[in-house]
């Protein structure tokens, strides 16, 4: 991902209208082919940064945040009324097949897996380091388990491609069910763990992982309620011995402690590179005065946070995720409730103008700590009637939390102890309760992580219709956003 070494592959798509079908029957054409590239180690290598690339927030194309917090209960669109209003469309689930933000988020990912499919297909035939190469296609296949993950979760039902497209049968496939394209998401993951290494050099920091891949496995598995492998491969992850919560909750959003103990798999940005690195959600979330005021949490969102009954003490990891009145900004300057609708901005994805200028930010996007891991772990034990062992998990997630007074000593009201009844430990090991209790407890420690309409999503259609009440969500129309009309006037078999 740091590698300022990224591939573009880029292929012109023909799209014919009725006076021009002998178009279609032009094969396409790449500013490479496969005679002249994906010849030595250094093509390969550069083949997969490109594939990693389509991750990251370096590009406006990458919306997840809008389908993982705007579409939830979370957040709002903010920003300027007119400013990208198709998200105001899937804000309020009156979504037509046209939506600007479905495009943009479709094709972003499909050329993902487009990039992905080249390595897996390409890689093997090249004369390099055995062990390298073997490395390289267990990445692409994370990387295609990834793009997966959220375009599955996002439209359900889609077309799945493990092949490069090479000529224009390779557009015409139809959609296979989520249960056929998660199967795909469990086989790249199994192949990819029993390969990929548990750790990097610093110059490979945030290449996928063996604990990236088990993670996005047990997450696969926890979505589709496979209880028991949910559980095997989360414990599989603690008995690594890699990963732990760091001391401060804030430290998993800061400049100084990227790629650290807790992140399971972190992508990269970089400001200041050529082409760029860095990511564009500080400007999008940054107030109007400097940036566009996207992602505006609700007041439904802030009203989750536990509070003592004495003293009137929040749990801290609201103030590391939202600017709220009597609080200080990012910069240090007192919060002003005006920069948004609601009074609040999110925090996780905004960097102080000390460290960068709106725009081009440094911070990484971690799509996975080891916080969610142990909710995860909890979760699985908890369905599987193993309440009490659940507690453990999630007690080891509310400690760090309610201990960040122990250790942050620019929190509101530090004096070295834990104020009193902040986030006392979970007893209650009842199924009912304790699904409840994590549920919550995901929803305040992931939250503006872009992870909560898929949760809400997965809780069913109760649930779902319940924390979406307030806009035209129905359970049986919306769980799944449409395919892209574009997609649909493409491709023959949709």
């Amino acid at each position: 991902m740091k590698s300022k070494y990224l591939l573009g592959l880029i292929f012109f798509m023909f799209l014919a209208i009725s006076s021009c079908d002998s178009l279609l029957d032009v094969e396409l054409q790449g500013e490479y082919s496969n005679t002249s590239f994906y010849q030595t180690r250094e093509h390969a290598i550069l083949a997969l940064n490109s594939t990693y690339q389509l991750s990251s927030f370096t590009s406006t194309a990458n919306n997840l945040w809008v389908f993982g917090d705007v579409a939830s209960d979370d957040a709002l669109k903010g920003g300027d009324a007119g400013d990208r209003s198709d998200i105001t469309y899937i804000n309020n689930f009156s979504v037509n097949p046209d939506n600007g933000e479905l495009e943009l988020i479709w094709r972003h990912y499909y050329e993902g897996i487009e990039r992905a499919n080249k390595v897996t297909s390409n890689v093997p035939g090249i004369n390099m380091d055995e062990e390298l190469k073997q490395r390289i296609i267990a990445e692409a296949k994370f990387l295609r388990a990834y793009y997966y993950f959220h375009l599955t979760n996002i439209f359900g039902a889609i077309p799945l491609k493990t092949k490069p497209i090479i000529n224009v049968e390779g557009f015409n496939v139809p959609a296979s069910s989520v249960d056929l394209i998660y199967d795909q998401i469990e086989k790249d993951l199994i192949e990819a763990s029993s390969i990929l290494p548990t750790s990097y050099s610093s110059s490979d920091l945030g290449r996928a992982t063996k604990g990236a891949a088990l993670g996005l496995l047990a997450k696969a598995y926890l979505f589709q309620a496979k209880w028991q492998l949910a559980f095997d491969y989360t414990d599989s992850i603690m008995q690594l011995d890699l990963y732990s919560l760091m001391p401060v909750y804030s430290q998993n959003f800061n400049l100084l402690d990227k790629n650290n103990a807790e992140a399971i798999f972190e992508i990269q940005h970089l400001e200041s590179q050529s082409p760029t690195l860095g990511s564009y959600l500080n400007q999008y979330f940054s107030p109007k005065s400097k940036g566009y005021g996207f992602n505006i949490p609700t007041q439904n969102f802030i009203d989750q946070f536990e509070v003592t009954s004495v003293d009137s003490v929040y749990d801290p990891r609201l103030d590391y995720t939202v600017g709220r009145a009597g609080k200080s900004w990012v910069n240090g300057e007192a919060f002003d409730p005006g920069w948004s609708v609601t009074g609040y901005m999110q925090k996780k994805h905004v960097q102080p103008l000390s460290e960068v200028p709106i725009g081009d930010g440094n911070l990484n996007y971690t799509f996975m700590r080891y916080a969610e891991v142990l909710l995860m772990n909890a979760e699985a034990l908890n369905e599987l009637n193993r309440g009490n062992e659940a507690l453990v998990s999630i007690n080891m997630v509310r400690k760090r939390a309610r201990e960040c007074y122990l250790y942050d000593t620019e929190l509101d009201g530090y004096d070295g102890t834990i104020p009193a009844g902040l986030l006392p430990d979970i007893t209650n090991s009842n199924t009912n309760y304790l699904r409840t209790a994590i549920q919550n407890e995901r929803r305040v420690e992931l939250g503006f992580e872009f992870h909560r309409f898929y949760d809400l999503m997965r809780y069913g259609e109760s649930t779902a219709e319940q924390a979406l009440r307030n806009t035209n969500f129905k359970y049986s129309d919306d769980r799944y956003f449409p395919i892209p009309q574009s997609e649909i006037d493409a491709n023959s078999e949709i």
